[in-house]
């Protein structure tokens, strides 16, 4: 498949094409923990879904510290190949490649180390911590699995492939979804073999696209000659891919943090906060895999010195996310039960009526944090990734403020009002920001 160059022809024709991938791509990545989710919870019971979804919170946490280490490199990728820089690319790609594959088997030793102190940390229920704790210890195995299939995702997506990911990923979903069947279902394995199909399938993705890639892409070809330290490339792919990782890991620990109040009501709003997640992830993924494909194309574009495309590009980005936020919004609103039924027995009418409360507050605001991705996307793309991550310092700090705040005099319904809050006054600071950055790179 080969690569595509963003910085030449229409915008709204490459830029859907290209985007479109990504987002089925990450909603089958979604699908590790959603079918974990709906298996365990149909055939094992609500307390296996409680440690499940809890358990994602965690792991989208950890998986966000290395997408968003291969994301921030992908920037300078994008750059590199924008400008027809092919030699800078290699040595990128060398350099990035030592750099996260080092910083991934710290965070893998710590997940083990630290796992009781985590549990502790969440608040978990004990007779929720032996089922949690055996997925863990499976899952963090497939930690360098992950940091496989998003480097080499990236790099892809850099060049303008966005398709050979979803390839892998569509297969690696599928095998997941086989093996849960079997593991969970006729083996009676319970969460332990949720997990360990989950991992299985995640090898088969890292694995495989890695092995794509050498060999089959001279473009994407690097030796242990381009691992060589170069102190400026060094330093520009660490400040892009460190602020990057701690953007996204932040945006996530939102979801961690909260989880912690969301736990100490009990095992029932832990069920229904775990599903109503697991929906969000899925009801706004295109929005963020449509954020982080107009990144790709602003920074192609940037390296191309092509200023006049990346404005025309913005304008029709926030009409597609306001859109796309709107009609997704509209959905969630008018059928919660039906999609809260999707992970949680029918039979379970507390729990859905907790997660249809979840839904109508916050699914009705999906059109804000689509925006703040394309903030996000575009503050990475113009080299200034401090100013994404100040913008989700902004939405997770009065996210968990307001939610421990009003989880008080108002329950778990505090907590779901607080998320759209934080959205809203983070896009108000990201367009502010914008107006100001985008004087000075036009």
């Amino acid at each position: 498949m080969a690569a595509k160059d963003l910085t030449k022809g229409g915008i709204i024709g490459p830029m859907l094409s290209f985007a479109l991938p990504l987002i089925l791509g990450n909603m089958l990545q979604t699908l590790y923990n959603a079918a974990d989710s709906v298996i365990v919870g149909r055939f094992v019971g609500p307390d296996a879904l409680a440690a499940v979804g809890s358990a994602y919170s965690l792991m989208t946490f950890l998986t966000s510290l290395m997408i968003g280490l291969s994301m921030g490199a992908g920037i300078s990728f994008s750059y590199f190949y924008g400008s027809g820089d092919r030699k800078s690319l290699r040595s990128a790609l060398g350099i990035s490649f030592m750099m996260i594959g080092i910083i991934t088997g710290a965070i893998t030793a710590l997940s083990f180390a630290l796992l009781g102190w985590i549990l502790r940390i969440l608040s978990v229920p004990e007779g929720i911590v032996p089922l949690m704790s055996d997925y863990l210890l499976v899952i963090f195995t497939g930690l360098p699995a992950l940091f496989l299939f998003n480097f080499y995702a990236s790099a892809q997506r850099a060049v303008g492939n966005s398709r050979i990911a979803l390839l892998f990923m569509a297969v690696s979903a599928l095998m997941n979804i086989a093996l849960d069947l079997y593991f969970v279902i006729s083996l009676r394995w319970g969460v332990w073999g949720a997990a360990v199909a989950t991992m299985i399938s995640q090898y088969a993705a890292g694995v495989g696209i890695m092995l794509y890639t050498l060999l089959s892409s001279k473009l994407l070809s690097f030796s242990f000659r381009d691992m060589k330290p170069e102190r400026k490339l060094m330093k520009e792919i660490s400040s892009l891919s460190v602020l990057t990782s701690m953007q996204q890991s932040i945006m996530n620990l939102g979801i961690l943090m909260v989880q912690g109040l969301v736990n100490s009501f009990g095992t029932g709003v832990m069920a229904a906060f775990a599903a109503g997640v697991k929906i969000d992830s899925i009801a706004y993924m295109p929005l963020q895999e449509f954020g982080n494909a107009f990144s790709t194309f602003v920074s192609q574009n940037m390296g191309a010195s092509r200023h006049d495309r990346v404005r025309k590009g913005v304008v029709f980005a926030f009409l597609t996310a306001l859109l796309f936020g709107l009609a997704v919004s509209a959905v969630v609103f008018l059928i919660p039960d039906q999609l809260m039924a999707v992970f949680i027995d029918p039979s379970e009418t507390d729990i859905i009526d907790i997660g249809r409360g979840y839904l109508r507050i916050e699914g009705s605001f999906y059109v804000l944090i689509g925006f703040l991705f394309l903030f996000y996307g575009i503050f990475r793309a113009l080299k200034h990734p401090a100013i994404s991550l100040l913008l989700t310092i902004i939405s997770l700090g009065l996210r968990v403020l307001l939610a421990y705040m009003m989880a008080g005099p108002i329950g778990e319904t505090g907590i779901w009002m607080s998320i759209p809050i934080g959205w809203a006054i983070a896009d108000a600071a990201g367009f502010i920001i914008y107006r100001k950055v985008s004087g000075k790179t036009a």
